[in-house]
């Protein structure tokens, strides 16, 4: 997206060029932490769905 963007510009400012590099960057880096977040919350999920099937089914007692 970002070469996308320098070649849609049609200044060749390496200020912009430097702020579209710093914005990827940072978009990236977002990226990545969601990724794994993502993956943080699966494996708690995957431990909650084990302890619940490592558990008896709960019963009624007949009376």
């Amino acid at each position: 997206m970002a070469k996308a963007l320098l070649g849609y510009m049609s200044s060749t400012d390496p200020r912009i060029a430097t702020q579209l590099a710093a914005e990827n960057r940072r978009l990236r880096q977002h990226v990545a932490d969601l990724e794994a977040h993502v993956l943080r919350l699966q494996a708690e999920n995957d431990a909650l769905a084990a302890a619940v099937h490592d558990e008896p089914l709960l019963t009624l007692e007949h009376a």
